[in-house]
């Protein structure tokens, strides 16, 4: 399912957004540094057609990275056979979007196209290294390239060489080609295993040495439960060895850790108060997105997100 993987792919920008900056450094060659403010734009955009009224689009990604100079960037995740009708989806949502921030002065209307690209978690004969725009004006013509990622074509040491652990959940894709093996050949299935037991090692390397915190963590993990569960639904055995794995280093992982990561990181840095009012809505948009997600209890978002239970219940009440 589609939806799924968008999902997958949409929390972990909300949730994680640092992990975006180390792909769009991958895809469209920066050099950003992390410490870039990153802000998000809404989703959902009404597109105006003739025959029929307001259509909504959401798309999977629509945000600015603030470097020296601002960069507004937009990043779809398809996971089907490519048809065309991407490239026609693409620039539906890239038009809007430069329109909805487009600017008039004297009748003149100014619209900035964002950067755009696609990651594809599958890749196919047909999936492209890259896509294009070509657009045709009275003016003249305009023509860019929109540049295609490969889930498939990162091997695990890049991924983590690279930082580009947002691709994480969607590693299992690498092995969709082989489930049918791993189902029936326990060795295969361990040598898996192996292998997400070390995704799983590396990632608390990287929390110990403070290049993660324990939230971006857990919901990697989370994630790739997700998304192995959705992947693999037929063959049981690799649902039951992968899958039993990612739930294990859930429980695993403390939940007050990660409130004691923020209490430590919140002193060190002398928060002033409108830091705190900008984290504390954080927390709670964070805590709308597990509740919408409907995996945790109450208590545990409150644990995980730092808010207190009142809050939490309060939140579940305007849903």
């Amino acid at each position: 399912m589609g939806n799924l993987y968008d999902g997958a792919f949409r929390t972990i920008l909300n949730d994680c957004q640092k992990l975006i900056i180390p792909v769009i450094n991958e895809i469209f060659g920066e050099t950003y540094t992390g410490e870039e403010e990153i802000r998000f734009f809404p989703n959902e955009h009404f597109l105006n057609q003739q025959d029929e009224a307001n259509k909504e689009r959401i798309t999977d990604t629509n945000f600015t990275v603030f470097g020296k100079i601002p960069k507004k960037y937009h990043v779809e995740c398809e996971s089907s056979l490519p048809d065309g009708k991407i490239a026609i989806r693409l620039f539906e949502y890239d038009a809007q979007i430069a329109l909805d921030e487009g600017e008039v002065t004297e009748e003149t209307l100014t619209v900035t196209f964002p950067n755009t690209a696609v990651l594809y978690l599958r890749t196919y004969k047909k999936t492209p290294d890259k896509m294009k725009y070509v657009i045709v004006t009275p003016g003249g013509t305009v023509q860019y390239d929109v540049p295609v990622m490969k889930v498939q074509a990162y091997l695990l040491d890049d991924i983590f060489e690279k930082r580009l652990l947002m691709l994480l959940p969607f590693y299992i894709f690498t092995h969709e080609k082989n489930f049918a093996e791993y189902n029936r050949n326990e060795h295969k299935l361990m040598e898996l295993k192996a292998e997400y037991q070390e995704i799983l090692d590396r990632l608390d390397v990287l929390e110990q040495q403070g290049v993660i915190g324990a939230f971006d963590k857990r919901t990697i993990i989370d994630l790739s439960g997700d998304v192995i569960k959705e992947l693999a639904q037929k063959y049981e055995n690799v649902q039951k060895g992968v899958g039993d794995l990612m739930r294990g280093a859930l429980i695993e992982t403390s939940a007050r850790t990660i409130l004691n990561q923020g209490i430590r990181q919140g002193i060190s840095q002398g928060i002033s108060q409108g830091i705190r009012q900008g984290i504390s809505q954080n927390q709670q948009k964070t805590a709308l997105r597990m509740l919408k997600r409907g995996k945790m209890t109450v208590e545990e978002i409150a644990e995980d997100t730092g808010l207190c239970i009142a809050e939490v219940e309060q939140l579940a009440e305007s849903l």
